[in-house]
């Protein structure tokens, strides 16, 4: 039996029936499933739902006498009808607070409700949508008939005719709830809908939140960001020379992994093989087919969007891509399409990285500022070789060294390996790692995953019986990695705020450093090329001075190209207020929002 059912982002949670995916295109992926752990969660929707006579009613839950049929869609009426009495606020979230007084009514013991919470938010949300709370409903369920409360019990049980548990006391409160409101106004917001947090970016800077607003760990990153984060870098031009403002689509965007590598080195080939199908706009080829950054998303239907259009949508994450201008923007579009893996992850392929001849003609925007812009972005990076393909060329270097600051991100996958036998296999693997040492100056070794990741079968007469074996493991780990992305986005996203919190403190110093450097009157021009010239030792002299990591320095000679087009004198004196947030928000906020998060009954 499938995991734990999780609605498609398409579907509206409502008691009338709602338009169900198209049983066709989830159907076929879903013949795949044994290679796509992440939604085996799906296949118990694809099952025709079960009709209800006329007239006929589901039945009161939490009652001895279970409703005559117990389908899948009895399931979510009867369960909508809880999440709206548990979800005290009606802001379709149910929080730590809202599950201590509710499940309280199974009698679950509470290290029992604390594994049901942790499987039911496996996403380290801090709080349970609708189909996190049906999963709940149902691990409460399979405790009550005494069995294990586990990611294993739950993919093997027939969640079909699981019955309800039994809640003490709920019939009385579903009675209540059910006087001030009415079945069809319970509706769960839709997932692609804005959430109202994002009303918070529209504000001026600086403006408090109510923490009452603060429903997840998510809203609590926002609230810092507006309150405390985005007034220095305001201040400190941190936009210009490092990041583009934050907006609310920053905070709310799916996992990405981004594709990159040369050409015909196998990436759309490579995200065919996950889809089990083509995505709109994919062109496949020996040649430099993909021409342009492509990101692949779930959407109501089949399309693709011009580059221009995304970088201006509220409720898409791309528009700090305006930066990099028309010329960019050109070769940038967006691929929608139903698909229950994109409900969950989303895609970026790129164009194959020229090598030889073909890299001394100049693209026409800056390469590999688009791709450290969205390494940034990125939960995985996956670089993709071939055996015929392992040179890396200045351009691939650069764009290596693009990625710097997200080495834990980087995977790498030799690709097409069933081309070459055993032996050459083994001589190809090394001068892999031999070429990726000069590039990648880390001391550790990079995790490298051998297959072929296509949809045609491994040729055996060249792989033979053991590389076969090898190449399926490798693909089991590597969609195992895909698979965690979801469950990680959380931690990520803290992840990445912290370190560009330091990131804009650091900031902060530098330009305030290079402020107080300059002349009062006279000879401004000067001092200011003098500060140019000897920028590594001002870097220096703000590290000791305040004692700052020098990790947390941005490069010398990126950091120079930007600042020749300023005038020191205008920019901000050191304002402490402005760096004291910042640091109560690291040392304090941020710590005290994971405590309030938290697994409710730990």
């Amino acid at each position: 039996m499938a995991h734990l059912p999780r609605r498609s982002s398409r579907l509206l949670f409502k008691t009338r029936a709602g338009a169900d995916p198209p049983r066709a295109a989830i159907g076929a992926f879903a013949s795949h499933t044994s290679l796509h752990p992440l939604v085996l969660s799906l296949s118990p929707l694809l099952s025709p739902p079960t009709e209800r006579r006329e007239g006929e009613e589901p039945g009161e839950m939490g009652s001895d006498s279970p409703p005559k049929k117990w389908g899948l869609r009895e399931q979510r009426e009867a369960y909508l009808r809880w999440f709206s009495l548990a979800d005290d606020d009606g802001d379709g979230r149910v929080t730590g607070k809202d599950a201590l007084k509710f499940f309280a009514m199974s009698n679950l013991s509470r290290p029992e409700l604390k594994q049901v919470w942790a499987i039911a938010d496996s996403k380290r949300q801090g709080y349970l949508g609708f189909s996190e709370f049906m999963t709940a409903m149902q691990l409460v369920s399979l405790a009550q008939s005494g069995n294990e409360i586990s990611q294993d019990t739950l993919a093997h049980a027939d969640l079909e005719t699981l019955l309800p548990p039994t809640m003490e006391g709920l019939d009385k409160k579903l009675k209540k709830n059910s006087m001030s409101k009415s079945n069809s106004d319970i509706v769960v917001r839709h997932p692609s809908e804005l959430p109202a947090s994002a009303n918070w970016f529209n504000s001026k800077s600086g403006k408090k939140i109510p923490l009452r607003s603060v429903t997840s760990i998510i809203d609590g990153l926002k609230k810092s960001y507006i309150e405390k984060l985005r007034p220095l870098e305001k201040t400190y031009q941190f936009d210009d020379f490092v990041s583009p403002l934050l907006t609310s689509s920053d905070f709310d965007a799916k996992p990405m992994v981004m594709l990159l590598g040369q050409y015909s080195t196998g990436k759309t080939t490579f995200i065919k093989h996950l889809l089990k199908t083509n995505y709109p706009g994919a062109h496949i080829g020996p040649e430099p087919t993909t021409d342009r950054f492509v990101v692949i998303t779930s959407g109501p239907d089949e399309r693709c969007i011009p580059g221009n259009t995304i970088a201006v949508q509220a409720d898409m994450p791309y528009s700090g891509l305006s930066s990099f201008g028309t010329a960019f923007l050109s070769k940038f579009e967006c691929s929608q399409m139903p698909h229950p893996l994109l409900d969950h992850i989303t895609f970026v392929d790129t164009p194959g990285v020229l090598s030889g001849e073909k890299q001394r003609t100049q693209r026409s925007y800056d390469f590999t500022g688009v791709t450290s812009w969205f390494a940034a972005k990125c939960d995985l990076i996956l670089l993709l070789f071939d055996p015929h393909k392992l040179d890396i060329s200045d351009e691939f270097k650069r764009v290596i060294g693009s990625l710097k600051g997200h080495d834990d991100k980087i995977r790498i996958v030799l690709n097409k390996a069933d081309q070459v036998d055993a032996q050459q296999l083994m001589r190809v693997y090394g001068a892999l790692l031999w070429s990726l040492g000069k590039v990648l100056n880390t001391p550790e070794v990079m995790r490298v995953y051998i297959g072929s990741f296509n949809d045609k079968p491994i040729r055996e007469t060249v792989a033979g019986p053991l590389g076969k074996e090898l190449f399926e493991k490798e693909q089991e780990d590597l969609l195992s990695d895909l698979n965690d992305i979801p469950k990680k986005a959380c931690d990520r996203r803290i992840n990445e705020f912290v370190k560009r919190s330091r990131s804009a403190k650091v900031h902060a110093h530098i330009i305030s450093h290079l402020k107080k450097e300059m002349p009062a009157l006279m000879g401004k021009a000067k001092a200011q090329q003098r500060l140019l010239d000897t920028l590594d030792e001002q870097f220096a002299k703000v590290q000791k001075e305040l004692h700052l990591p020098a990790g947390d320095f941005p490069s010398v000679d990126e950091y120079r190209e930007t600042l020749s087009a300023y005038n020191f004198d205008k920019f901000e004196r050191l304002k402490p207020k402005l760096v004291q947030g910042v640091d109560d928000m690291l040392a304090y906020d941020i710590p005290d929002l994971l405590k309030s998060f938290r697994n409710p009954y730990e």
